[in-house]
């Protein structure tokens, strides 16, 4: 029987990993630095292990991998989360002798976290960005109005999910909500706001070390948290062509390999697609994917094994899933128009949730244990007060 190590236990997408491999036969064991871990809870997770914290404690996560792979056979290692991802990319050559690690190079990984890096490598190749402004000097905040009218957004150069953006409507107020993200954060970008009614979307594709694609898949966001903009709380499995070429062409440009998703914004002016940002990993909404039939992560592990396959590029279109607990409850709890939802937060039935499951239940254990277990776990209070 195959055997598959996948890391950071506490995240949907890795249950959704967990669930996706376990049920096509393959051996999963599961870590986390943490004891409680949702995944820990599935039945698909035949092992647990307990490992020291990979962003507080690099050199000991390495030491323990290392000596683990020595201790069991494993085939292929899946690193779920950005910072795990990062570190075994950067020792990937310790690892090749032990167990296959089908990821992007480091170097690949470094540069398309950068969004301005990632936004002007798109720009020459005719993909579509919002306006931008690449802030070099603070003096350059004076003349941002002249080249981008209100309302603006502040991004990170390098973050995850929602973190650090602002919001800034007016430009009275521009210098201290640049000046407060930029001490996070050194020189964020400067981008349009687009349209708040335009459509936002996600490009999930596999590519083998051709750049060839191996798995397509596009979703469209309904719901989200927070509802300015972070992880989808609801979403559906959509075609959309252009949105299709354009994420591929991206991907093929950078000659990607492995699991990528890309995020796109209907801007609404022109109905043209702006890039947001590429996540060299898997995606918070993963289990989306499996659902409408594009399994990523079994589909990841036959390629790493050298099984052939032929493009899984179609699935079912109108698939929706749903992160209920806390994510859509809480998306409910901030809009002002939750009664008026489109569809209705009450709508469960032919529904599939991201931890929810008749078939395995036990995970929605785990997922309220996290929870307690906020006080002692350093980790999780940090990902909590970056959020």
């Amino acid at each position: 029987m195959s055997r598959v190590l996948v890391t950071d236990g506490h995240w949907r997408k890795t249950l959704a990993a967990v669930r996706s491999l376990g049920k096509r036969g393959v051996e999963v064991t599961v870590g986390e630095s943490s004891r409680v871990a949702a995944s820990f809870f599935s039945k698909y997770c035949s092992r647990r292990l307990v490992y020291p914290s990979v962003r507080r404690h690099p050199e000991a996560f390495l030491a323990f991998l290392h000596q683990e792979l020595r201790k069991s056979n494993y085939d292929l290692i899946m690193p779920m989360e950005e910072e795990t991802l990062l570190l075994l990319a950067q020792h990937r050559e310790e690892f090749a002798p032990v167990a296959r690690l089908p990821i992007p190079p480091y170097e690949a990984i470094v540069k398309v976290r950068d969004k301005g890096w990632l936004l002007q490598h798109a720009s020459q190749m005719r993909i579509p960005i919002p306006r931008t402004v690449w802030v070099k000097d603070m003096a350059d905040l004076r003349t941002i109005k002249d080249a981008i009218p209100p309302p603006w957004v502040i991004k990170p150069r390098v973050s995850s999910g929602s973190f650090g953006i602002a919001y800034v409507e007016q430009a009275v107020d521009l210098p201290e909500a640049y000046r407060k993200v930029h001490s996070q954060f050194p020189f964020p970008l400067i981008q349009e706001r687009l349209p708040l009614e335009g459509e936002a979307f996600g490009c999930s594709a596999l590519l083998d070390k051709g750049s060839q694609v191996k798995a397509l898949f596009v979703h469209r966001r309904l719901r989200e948290y927070p509802i300015t903009g972070g992880p989808s709380t609801l979403r559906e499995s959509v075609r959309h062509p252009r949105i299709e070429e354009l994420g591929i062409r991206l991907l093929q440009s950078l000659k990607w390999h492995g699991v990528a998703m890309v995020e796109f914004k209907v801007d609404p002016r022109d109905n043209e697609p702006k890039l947001m940002e590429l996540n060299p990993r898997f995606w918070g909404s993963l289990a989306l994917a499996i659902h409408a039939g594009v399994d990523f992560p079994y589909l990841l592990y036959r390629m790493a094994m050298g099984k052939e396959f032929a493009p899984v590029v179609d699935y079912t279109v109108g698939v929706r899933c749903r992160w209920l607990l806390p994510g859509d409850i809480l998306h409910f709890l901030q809009n002002p128009h939750r009664f008026h939802l489109k569809p209705s937060f009450f709508q469960f039935r032919g529904t599939p949730d991201d931890i929810l499951s008749g078939d395995d239940p036990l995970p929605i254990v785990g997922a309220f244990l996290t929870l307690l277990s906020l006080p002692w776990d350093k980790d999780l209070r940090r990902f909590l007060k970056r959020r």
